[in-house]
């Protein structure tokens, strides 16, 4: 029986939970399931839509269409949250990952997908072959809390020798005392930068959107309509700052057990917007507005070079990012050459 791929309703909540304790039982790597309520876990305006075969479910994605600036015009774009199949776990349905992709393709073929883990991973080798093009949003760093961050940061202490190494320089102090050094170097001087923050987008963010937008080949509409959706008011988890020339949202998440951060209080620069030349200035607000709050690690992917400049200004390092960008044909036909996108743009938040 061919696969039919049928909108979620209430109805197949059942399957779908099937179909996620397969995955479970087959020890399917965790993030690759699908939501069995996706109001409560999606983002607003999200569309699950599932592959149903014989009445169970063996699959499925997910659409967030969104509107965005693309060349001198607003058009829609439609961020591709998973795909996930049984395939994963059940050769038999090793081409359903593709008959997804291209399901998601005839509903929207101006697609995007954000994160996936690294070009290892199943997902974006699959979009690879497929035409679409893939590259690394920059991750970029800063150390507030050196020994925490030397004891704590579990990505970079992947064997006993460099667990060994990082504790000692974490007690002796050097290590401390070299990253403020050279972060320090790396950060340049630049005004006080006036700040506040705020719990709700109002007209402010209106006009940093009509000033800015502009600036960029592509960016995600960014009015404080949209910023009310994708960060509501109610959600006190978002941190909201405003400058004189743009915006923020940041988290200051408690890990607990994280496989990359351990239990460090790592701040995320989530969303921004400025022109490009006002970049530096929003970043410089974001970094001391967190480091007020007392996190040990400060961290954020912004795919803009003014973004990734303005970081590396303010003593951000680069690291190497898993966090990918893939961007379908109809959108590299397209021919924009840089966007403005970060980890709003996606589904990223939820995982920090």
């Amino acid at each position: 029986m061919p696969f039919e791929i049928r909108p979620f309703s209430a109805e197949w909540r059942p399957a779908v939970r099937d179909f996620n304790a397969r995955l479970d039982a087959a020890g399917a790597a965790a993030g690759m399931r699908l939501p069995d309520d996706p109001c409560a876990e999606m983002l607003t305006g999200s569309e699950t839509y599932l592959a149903v075969e014989d009445g169970m479910v063996r699959g499925g994605y997910t659409l967030r269409p969104q509107p965005f600036w693309l060349l001198g015009q607003t058009r829609c774009v439609a961020h591709l949250r998973l795909p996930v199949s049984e395939g994963i776990v059940d050769r038999r349905y090793a081409m359903l990952g593709s008959l997804l992709v291209r399901s998601a393709l005839q509903k929207e073929p101006r697609l995007f997908a954000l994160g996936m883990g690294g070009m290892e991973q199943r997902l974006p080798r699959m979009l690879a072959a497929m035409g679409w093009h893939l590259a690394p949003i920059p991750f970029c760093f800063r150390v507030v809390h050196a020994g925490r961050f030397l004891r704590g940061m579990r990505a970079a202490r992947p064997t006993p020798l460099r667990r060994g190494l990082m504790d000692l320089a974490a007690v002796s102090g050097i290590a401390s005392i070299g990253i403020h050094a050279v972060q320090t170097c790396r950060t340049r001087r630049a005004a006080p930068v006036r700040f506040q923050e705020v719990a709700d987008f109002d007209g402010f963010t209106d006009a940093v959107w009509e000033g800015a937008h502009r600036s960029y080949n592509m960016v995600a509409v960014r009015n404080s309509e949209a910023l009310r959706r994708l960060y509501p008011p109610s959600n006190t988890r978002f941190l909201r700052i405003q400058t004189t020339a743009g915006w923020a949202v940041l988290l200051d998440t408690a890990m607990r057990g994280d496989q990359y951060f351990g239990d460090l209080r790592v701040g995320t620069i989530v969303d921004c917007l400025a022109k490009p030349e006002d970049a530096a200035a929003v970043i410089h607000a974001a970094r001391a507005f967190l480091v007020e709050r007392g996190v040990d690690l400060i961290i954020s992917n912004q795919g803009h070079s003014a973004w990734t400049k303005a970081l590396g200004a303010d003593g951000f390092f680069q690291a190497p990012s898993n966090f990918l960008f893939a961007r379908s044909p109809e959108i590299c036909a397209l021919g924009a050459s840089e966007w403005h996108i970060n980890r709003g743009d996606g589904d990223g938040p939820v995982h920090l």
